[in-house]
Parts: C-alpha cells; structure tokens; sequence
C-alpha cells in the first residue's frame, strides 16, 4: 500500500472509531422528519404541471445548456427568472448559480480582498466558511448570536469589512438577531452578508424570507437565497445591487468557469416561485411549528423549541444521537442524527425538520416514540 492509500485508510479509521464515519443510503422511511422540503414542492404533483407549462413557452429547449453563462449556456428565461426572483425578494438584482455552495463560495471568495476583514458567526454554513478561507483577508469568528462579541470584533477590522450571517441557522433553528446586527454594521460601515437559505418559504410575506419580514432589505448588502429547501428545486441567487450582479459575473469564480444549469431546471426554479407568489404557504408551516411545540411543551421531554421548521434534540455525544435516530427509524420515522465535527462535540442531535405535509398523529408519534426513548435510557 503506497503512502497516498495508507493516508485515506488511516483518516477513515479515525472517522470510524470516533463514531462519525458518513455512509450514503437508498433506504426510505414512511414519516419524513428529515428533508429540508418545508413546504412539500419536492413531492409536489402541483408543481410539476406548473414545471410543464413553464417549460412549454420554451421554444425548442436543449436538454443541456451547453457552456457557462458567458459562452453558450445564457438565456433570456433565466435572465427573466432573475428578475422575478428579485422582484420577488425587493432586490434590485439577482445572479443565479448552481448551488448554494457555488454561491456561497462564489460571493466571499471574489469580494474580500487583502487587507479586508471578513467577521462571521460562528455557525454559518461550510460553504460560506470555505469561501472565506478562499481570500486573503482577515478572518474572525464571534460568539453565536453575540452583538457584544461582533462589536468586539468589528473594533478590530480593517478595510472593507464583511459581516456573514444565516438568517436562520441550519443545525439549531434558531434566527439571528438582525435587526441589532444590521445596527452595528451600519454604526461600523460594515457590509452585511445575509444567508436566507432556511427562511424561505417559513417566514415574511408569502415566504420572503426573514430579512424582509424585519423589513431589512435595504440594509443588508447581499442576500443569499437557495432553492434547494422550501422551493423543492436546486441552485441558489445572489440577490443585491446591479453592480453586484456585475461583479459577480466578473469575478466570482464558481460562476465563471462552471457549465450552466439546463433550462429545465431554471423552468423547475421559476415554477416554485410562481407557487409562492400565487399562495402564502407561511401559514401552513407555522401551523405545523406551532402544534410541533404544543406537543412538545406538553411532553416530559427536554426538547428545544425554535420558531422556524428546524427543531433539534440534543445528546452528549455521537453514539447517544445515533442510536436514537435508529430507533425511530425502527418505526418508521426518518430523523437523522447530526454528529461531530458537523456539531461541537457534546452537541450532538437530533434535527427534525416539520413539514406542510406532517400530520398532527405523526407529530405527536414523534414526540411520543422519543419520550419513550428518553425513559428507557
């Protein structure tokens, strides 16, 4: 075995006996706690003759789009997509990309520059940490949710300075305190970069996210929002300034040198927009938020309780975690166990994801089958 081999089997080793060795998996469950589909447009019949009328003022489309967007694979749908999207979201402009890691890593990797400053949350995204690793500017990391930790660390930056932050947090659920942060940004001249990945469709107006349900939208400097959650689809916009927009196409690398999504898939975009614009679905899932957490309250179980569709149930460690998912799959019950290094180590957990489409009987079997988990040690 040559060093390269003996490297991979040793890294793998160490996964395994630490307890957090990923594997894929085809199984499916009956009940699903588990997708990020909030609103059930994954699964939708609804959308996809929505997709097919899309699809059918498409003259001619090509199954592949052929080349980046800059050579071959740009077409007049997806700029016109662009610009529902950002009407959509109060936005002067949009950039489409193919996934919310290509934006995220897109946007950061090309904007900070050396000698700038890039300060973020803690528990931001992977994407939007590689991104930043990505440049040569200063990085900081403040407290979860800390406005006295990000002025300590805003005291410090120099440059143009990026503060990053989700809008809701994809491992807890929980929102971040935008109103105080975009406070400071402007106290400290600071752009302020907002992830909207888990708020659309769950919160603002028909499912606008939740910088425009604090009403925001003018204070924040650029909006990442994904499709690949509540929308039921794939990709992720930029959403900003049009010299954002302009910028991007320049200099943002995971835009420039990647083939374009087919046009199927922007039709696939576009038709979950114009569900939400046609239905405010907020209701549906604060309906099913709302009798997650009476249930819940009413339990003897030591559970967390979050506005938006993320709930999670914390262990102490990755063995505790995965024996509880397992045995509510046992039943039938897709919840997935999160563990370390994805987590802090001693916050490993349960994320449960609550649905439009999750019943009161299975909600309250959830609650029920864990609390007898909890009991039985």
């Amino acid at each position: 075995m040559d060093k390269a081999e003996q490297f991979i089997k040793d890294r793998l080793k160490a996964k395994t006996e630490h307890g957090s060795l990923r594997k894929l998996s085809t199984k499916s469950f009956a009940v699903d706690f588990s997708s990020n589909d909030y609103l059930g447009f994954a699964r939708s019949s609804e959308l996809k003759s929505v997709i097919e009328d899309n699809l059918s003022q498409i003259p001619q489309y090509k199954n592949g789009s052929g080349g980046s967007r800059l050579l071959s694979g740009n077409h007049m749908f997806t700029e016109q997509t662009e610009l529902l999207i950002a009407k959509f979201h109060s936005a002067e402009s949009g950039l489409i990309f193919n996934s919310g890691y290509d934006a995220n890593l897109g946007l950061l990797s090309s904007l900070a520059q050396r000698g700038d400053t890039i300060i973020s949350d803690e528990f931001i995204h992977a994407s939007l940490i590689d991104g930043a690793r990505l440049t040569h500017a200063n990085r900081y990391t403040f407290k979860h949710n800390s406005i006295i930790d990000l002025e300590a660390k805003l005291s410090l930056a120099k440059g143009n300075v990026y503060v990053v932050v989700e809008s809701v947090y994809s491992m807890d659920g929980d929102l971040a305190r935008l109103k105080e942060i975009s406070d400071l940004c402007k106290k400290y001249h600071a752009a302020l970069i907002v992830d909207e990945a888990h708020a659309l469709g769950i919160f603002g107006d028909h499912g606008n996210g939740l910088v425009q349900h604090l009403k925001l939208e003018n204070s924040v400097f650029a909006r990442i929002v994904t499709f690949g959650k509540a929308l039921g689809a794939h990709g992720a916009i930029v959403l900003g300034s049009k010299i954002l927009r302009e910028y991007l196409i320049n200099y943002s690398r995971s835009f420039i040198y990647t083939t374009a999504a087919p046009l199927h898939n922007i039709a696939v975009i576009k038709s979950g927009y114009d569900m939400l614009i046609e239905t405010d679905y907020t209701a549906l899932i604060q309906d099913r938020i709302q009798y997650y957490t009476e249930v819940a309250r009413a339990s003897s179980m030591p559970i967390s309780i979050g506005k938006s569709a993320i709930q999670t149930i914390l262990y102490h460690n990755n063995s505790e975690a995965k024996n509880a998912a397992e045995l509510l799959q046992s039943t039938g019950l897709d919840v997935r166990a999160i563990l370390s290094p994805t987590v802090p180590e001693g916050r490993e957990r349960l994320r449960i994801c609550l649905h439009t489409f999750n019943t009161d009987k299975e909600i309250k079997t959830l609650i029920d089958t864990l609390s007898s988990i909890q009991e039985h040690g």
